[in-house]
């Protein structure tokens, strides 16, 4: 998956649940770090408004997570303007390397065979 700075609230959470299942890696850079999220702050008698932090993220392990904190890159890699300029997107350069490379590690066992077809109207064990 790939990550960077820009990403808060859901782009926080996301990656994080994506690393604590352990689906794959992280390439790119650190989450910002927002994932308090705000709700039903009810609107001032002139009509305006004010959003306040109503609650936040803990973990397992019963510790605050994420906010403030971000999620951080299992491989870090940085997205330079002169890079981007010159047509390139490291991030999604090394994240496609280190699939492939994954994927040389850990060859897709995929069945070359189809399965039959099931038996429509018919339970097993009914004649």
């Amino acid at each position: 998956m790939i990550i960077n700075e820009m990403a808060g609230s859901g782009g926080d959470l996301m990656p994080y649940m994506f690393h604590y299942r352990k689906l794959g890696l992280l390439v790119g850079k650190r989450t910002w770090g927002g994932l308090v999220h705000t709700a039903d702050t009810p609107p001032f008698v002139d009509g305006g408004s004010m959003i306040a932090p109503r609650g936040g993220f803990f973990a397992r392990d019963n510790r605050w997570a994420v906010e403030n904190e971000g999620v951080a890159p299992d491989v870090d890699v940085e997205n330079w303007p002169k890079d981007v300029v010159a047509g390139h997107d490291p991030q999604l350069e090394r994240a496609v390397q280190e699939g492939l490379r994954m994927l040389k590690e850990h060859p897709v066992d995929r069945a070359i065979k189809e399965p039959a077809a099931p038996t429509w109207g018919k339970r097993p064990g009914q004649r």
